[in-house]
C-alpha cells in the first residue's frame, strides 16, 4: 500500500505540475465561457435586428392583420404600382415586398399573392407570411359554414388532457424527458470524463514505455501496483481540474452576463425564441404555464443528494473500469497512432449508453431497452444515471436492478483489472511490435 500510495502521489504531482496541464486548467473555461456568451451576444444583436417588409395590399381582405410581429415588422403601401412598390422597397433597403392583388374571392387574392425579395427569402419570414393568410382563409371558410369569430378562436385553441398519477399526484406531458436530461447531464458528464483523462492515462504509460523509464519502476513495484497507482493518480488530478473548471467558468459566466447585461434565458432558449419565430401564431396552448410549473415542481422533487451520490459511485466505478482498458491498451502499443484500432471499440459503448439511453429512456424508462441498457456494465454508468431521477422504488427505478447494476459493475471492474493487469505486465516491456487482438488474447493466457 505504501507503494501504491508513492505511485498516487508521483502521477498527481507530474500531471497538476505539467505546463499544459495548468494552462488547459485555467484556459479552458475562458475559452468555453468566451463561447457560450460569444453565441447569446450574437443572438441578442440578432434579435434586435428586425427584419421591415413592405406590403401592397389592393385587396379588401387583410386590413388588419400584418402588425408587428417577433422579428418582423411592416410597412404598408398605398396608392402606388406595383412597379413603384418594387423600387420603394429596393431603394429602401427593405428585407421584400408581399403583394395583394384586388381579385373577387378571397382564396383568388390567396392564390395570386407573391412575395418579392432580392434573394431566396428566409424559411422563417416566409411562414410567417403564410401563417397570417392561412389563418384569414381559415377564418373565412368557417365563417362561410356559419360559424362566428369567437367559435373560431374556441375552435383554435388547444387542449391537454389531465393526467395525474394512482397516488393523487399531478404529472404531465414531458416530465419524463425532463428527468432524463437531468439524469443525462450527468452521464454526459461521466462519458467526457473517461474519454478525456482515460487518454490521459494511456499517453502517460506510452511515454513511460518509450523512454523506457518503466523498466526502473517495474524493478521495485509490480506492474499491477503500477497501473492502479496511474489510474488513481491521474483521476485524481482530472477531479481537481474539473472542480477548478465548474467554479472558474460559474464566475466568469456569471461576471460575462452582467457586464454584457445579458438575459441568461438566451442561453438555453431553443428554436422557439430563434428572429423570425412569432409564438402568437402558432396554436395556443391552455396549459403551457401549468405545465411549466409542474416540470418546476418534479426538479424540486428530484432527490438530488441521492442523484449525486450514485453519480460518484457510477462515476467511479465507470472510470476505473474504462481507464484500466485504457491503461491495457497503452501498454501493448509503442505510439500513440497504433493505439486507433483499438479505441473505436472503447468509445462505442458510451456512445451507444447516450443515444439508444436517451431514445428508450425518453418513452419508456422502465422498457425492456431502458433495463437492458441500465443493468448492462459498460452502458450503466451513464442509462442509469438517466433513469435516476425517477426514484428509487414505486414509479422510479426497482431496488433489485439499481443493486445488480452496481454488483455487475463491481464484478466487471474486477475482472477487466485482471484482465488488463496480464496485458499491462507483458506489454509494458514490448518494442517495435503492433500488436493485434490476437496477440492481446494470446498474452491474457500468460
Amino acid at each position: 500500500m505504501y507503494k501504491l500510495g508513492l505511485i498516487i502521489r508521483r502521477e498527481y504531482l507530474a500531471k497538476v505540475r505539467n505546463k499544459s496541464f495548468v494552462i488547459m486548467t485555467f484556459l479552458s473555461p475562458i475559452l468555453l465561457v468566451g463561447m457560450v456568451v460569444l453565441i447569446a451576444y450574437l443572438t441578442k444583436i440578432n434579435d434586435n435586428d428586425k427584419r421591415i417588409l413592405a406590403v401592397m395590399n389592393e385587396s379588401p381582405y387583410f386590413q388588419q392583420d400584418f402588425s408587428p410581429r417577433t422579428g418582423v415588422s411592416f410597412v404598408i403601401f398605398q396608392d402606388v404600382t406595383l412597379e413603384a412598390a418594387k423600387d420603394s422597397t429596393l431603394s429602401m433597403g427593405y428585407y421584400g415586398l408581399l403583394h395583394l392583388p384586388n381579385r373577387q374571392t378571397l382564396e383568388e387574392v390567396t392564390e395570386s399573392a407573391f412575395f418579392y425579395s432580392r434573394e431566396a427569402p428566409s424559411t422563417a419570414v416566409l411562414e410567417q407570411i403564410e401563417r397570417i393568410l392561412e389563418r384569414r382563409l381559415r377564418s373565412h371558410r368557417l365563417e362561410k359554414l356559419g360559424m362566428s369569430p369567437e367559435e373560431y378562436a374556441e375552435l383554435g385553441s388547444g387542449y391537454e388532457i389531465n393526467t395525474a398519477t394512482f397516488a393523487g399526484e399531478r404529472s404531465g406531458k414531458g416530465i419524463n424527458e425532463f428527468k432524463a436530461l437531468v439524469g443525462g447531464g450527468f452521464g454526459y458528464l461521466i462519458m467526457m470524463f473517461i474519454i478525456i483523462y482515460g487518454g490521459f492515462v494511456m499517453r502517460s504509460v506510452i511515454e513511460e514505455k518509450t523512454s523506457r523509464i518503466i523498466e526502473i519502476i517495474i524493478s521495485s513495484v509490480k506492474p499491477f501496483q503500477l497501473m492502479l497507482g496511474k489510474i488513481i493518480g491521474t483521476s485524481l488530478a482530472g477531479v481537481t481540474q474539473f472542480l477548478i473548471w465548474i467554479f472558474s467558468a460559474t464566475l466568469l459566466m456569471i461576471f460575462a452576463l452582467l457586464l454584457l447585461d445579458l438575459e441568461p434565458s438566451l442561453l438555453w432558449e431553443g428554436p422557439a425564441a430563434a428572429p423570425g419565430f412569432d409564438s402568437s401564431l402558432a396554436a395556443p396552448s391552455l396549459k403551457g404555464d401549468e405545465t411549466t410549473l409542474l416540470i418546476l415542481e418534479e426538479f424540486q422533487k428530484i432527490p438530488m443528494a441521492m442523484l449525486v451520490t450514485f453519480f460518484l459511485v457510477y462515476f467511479i466505478l465507470g472510470y476505473l473500469i474504462y481507464s484500466s482498458i485504457y491503461a491495457a491498451i497503452g501498454a501493448a502499443v509503442d505510439n500513440e497512432t497504433d493505439t486507433q484500432q483499438f479505441i473505436f471499440p472503447i468509445i462505442l459503448p458510451l456512445m451507444l449508453a447516450i443515444y439508444v439511453g436517451f431514445f428508450s429512456v425518453f418513452s419508456n424508462p422502465n422498457g425492456p431497452i431502458a433495463v437492458a441498457f441500465s443493468i448492462f456494465p459498460l452502458t450503466s454508468p451513464i442509462v442509469m444515471l438517466m433513469r435516476l431521477p425517477g426514484g428509487i422504488g414505486e414509479g422510479g427505478v426497482p431496488l433489485w436492478q439499481l443493486v445488480v447494476s452496481i454488483v455487475l459493475l463491481i464484478v466487471t471492474f474486477l475482472g477487466i483489472v485482471y484482465l488488463a493487469a496480464k496485458i499491462y505486465r507483458v506489454g509494458i516491456l514490448m518494442y517495435g511490435k503492433k500488436p493485434s487482438y490476437r496477440e492481446l488474447f494470446k498474452w491474457l493466457k500468460y
